[in-house]
């Protein structure tokens, strides 16, 4: 099988959805009205609510949706086989994602850009607020942890990665001054200034690594599980256009041109595809993945398909900075298919790698052992040892996902003509693609729990609900970052990923139950509501059956008691929340017309 079927049947796929699906959704569906004032217009304080050009929150709606998801989720599925993946992930991001995302934002921009617990009282009611604000604390607490722990493994003992991953917070606080006060408007000149810093910072990178300075970015495991949760905490804090809109900006766009120079050098190189279309692992018994295909590939990827951390973006960041109502389409829809394109990628870089390389990288050094010892011809090393040498990096037994993405994507780069001895140095920019990846998630994800968190206090102490009130502000943010905090700091790769990837679906599956409840409420067309209520459906069901079966084949068994606890409280708080959302839709549908009257509204 060669790759370029992949990437170019993903990207037309996609090119289709858009064009035709998305704007039937828009139009028809949701009636977006571009004369209408958006949040950020009628309430905008230049901290949280800031008009801002519509690729700047593009760009920055991208870059805080594309975490860990779309790059390691597909990567630790090709051990099923590049097909179930593949296949998932282009009807999981047109007929669930893409409308997941656009249908919560539309809903927040018509909430006066209120976080999505907001949305659930004033459309389901009381019960699923309650609910809500529980289970999306506890999900966002768990996600933050999740993408988090990605980072640490591509981050320790690895000074060139975190000095560029480093040096990216004053060239985004440099950026966003720039924008704001020195050159206002001047997107393009701050875009180049900004990409070519990142790019200088990459460079300097191994001249960092073999000089004195090389002690104060050489951090182990538990160092990096405290310094993360402190920059998202400050990251919470700041005005939204000093660090997160300008890094997220320039970050985005890297993200994006990086895939589509790797979209670039498969049309060039037509790599195979070494993994099989489906593997014996899609029985259960895998290495990485205990569990069978069904339900566990569509948990383990997420983002690149649907996400429920994307409900939080939506309902979040996203919302406050909108322009006009028209950009809808472009930031909602749009990004997610980005992502979808990001996520094939990232599966195409993986599924290149010979079978046995890859899950060399992918377990560790001794069930890879055990592995190699039943003699099958799927976990034969072949280039491994090579490509240790090329990136000057021990890979076998580095988990996550992470490396052998990195690895597989400089392998893809390095096969181009011109860059054949630059397999080290395309190795680290992959890592550091990476983790701005996933940085970026974390400074959304743990300002968007701030508002959350500031929206349940304020039903007790009313200053709270002012997302700008600073006391509220900076105790939000303390509590929100030690909580994740708390969880990366005791927690593995194993340990966290898997209930990561099921509250992730599980809120995901909540949205679409709101998302429902508002389409039937303004529209006298029930049928509409089936663009968000199937997906909802599917994904309930196959998201519980993956927390039962990681109950009693995994966490009880292994005597992980937390995970348990928190599994089964997040399993009770969605069914509740789903009973009352049907509850809500039959209220609904009982109207002869819709039952919404918009106090939210104004014109431009």
């Amino acid at each position: 099988m060669n790759a370029i079927y992949l990437v170019l049947g993903a990207a037309f796929v996609f090119v289709l959805a858009y064009r035709y699906y998305g704007a039937f959704i828009a139009a028809k569906v949701l009636t977006i009205d571009e004369s209408r004032i958006t949040p950020a217009h009628q309430l905008e304080d230049g901290q949280d609510y800031v008009p801002t050009n519509k690729w700047v929150v593009f760009g920055h709606h991208f870059a805080a949706i594309s975490g860990a998801g779309p790059l390691v989720g597909p990567v630790l599925a090709a051990q099923f086989g590049y097909a179930p993946g593949f296949f998932w992930i282009l009807a999981g991001a047109v007929l669930a994602g893409a409308v997941h995302d656009l249908v919560i934002l539309f809903a927040s921009v018509r909430h006066r850009g209120r976080s999505l617990t907001e949305i659930a009282r004033e459309e389901v009611g009381p019960v699923t607020k309650v609910a809500g604000t529980v289970a999306v604390l506890l999900i966002v607490l768990l996600a933050m942890a999740g993408l988090a722990i990605v980072v640490v493994h591509a981050l320790k003992d690895n000074v060139w990665g975190t000095f560029t991953i480093g040096t990216t917070i004053p060239i985004a606080l440099f950026i966003g001054i720039y924008m704001r006060y020195l050159r206002p408007g001047k997107i393009g000149e701050a875009s180049v200034i900004g990409a070519t810093l990142v790019l200088l910072s990459v460079a300097a990178g191994p001249y960092v690594k073999q000089s004195a300075l090389a002690s104060w970015f050489m951090f182990d495991e538990q160092q990096l599980k405290i310094i993360l949760p402190a920059y998202g905490f400050v990251a919470a804090a700041l005005p939204v256009w000093l660090l997160l809109a300008p890094r997220d900006y320039l970050s985005s766009y890297l993200k994006i041109g990086t895939v589509f120079a790797l979209a670039f050098g498969v049309l060039m190189l037509r790599p195979e595809i070494h993994m099989p279309a489906f593997t014996t692992f899609v029985y259960g018994g895998g290495p990485i993945i205990p569990g069978p295909v069904w339900p566990f590939v569509f948990i383990t990827i997420a983002c690149g398909a649907i996400s429920g951390f994307h409900a939080l973006i939506s309902s979040g960041t996203t919302p406050k900075l909108l322009n006009s109502e028209k950009d809808m389409l472009m930031v909602g829809y749009g990004a997610m298919l980005m992502e979808g394109l990001v996520a094939s990628m990232a599966l195409v870089a993986a599924c290149v790698l010979l079978p046995g390389d890859y899950f060399a990288i992918n377990t560790s050094p001794a069930a890879f052992e055990k592995l190699a010892a039943s003699g099958n011809e799927l976990f034969r090393i072949v280039n491994l040892p090579q490509l240790s040498q090329m990136v000057d990096m021990d890979l076998a037994g580095r988990t996550g996902g992470g490396v052998s993405l990195a690895v597989g994507m400089a392998y893809i780069f390095s096969s181009l003509p011109g860059l054949k001895g630059w397999m080290a140095y395309l190795y680290q920019f992959s890592i550091v693609f990476e983790a701005l990846f996933i940085l970026t998630t974390i400074d959304a994800g743990t300002r968007v729990a701030r508002y959350i968190l500031q929206d349940a206090l304020g039903n007790f102490y009313t200053p709270f609900k002012q997302v700008s009130w600073v006391p509220g502000m900076l105790l939000s943010s303390i509590v929100v970052s030690l909580g994740w905090g708390y969880l990366l700091y005791g927690g593995t790769v194993s340990s966290i990923w898997p209930i990561f990837g099921t509250s992730n679906q599980l809120l995901a599956t909540i949205a679409l139950a709101i998302g429902t409840t508002v389409i039937l409420r303004r529209t006298k067309n029930w049928i509409y509501s089936l663009i968000t209520a199937l997906p909802m459906i599917f994904l309930g069901v196959t998201t519980i059956t993956a927390g039962i079966l990681s109950i009693y084949n995994s966490y009880l068994p292994k005597g992980m008691i937390l995970n348990t606890v928190l599994m089964v409280m997040m399993i009770v708080l969605i069914l509740i929340i789903i009973v009352d959302a049907i509850r809500s839709w039959f209220k609904a549908m009982a109207k002869e017309s819709p039952n919404y009257v918009d106090v939210h509204y104004k014109p431009m």
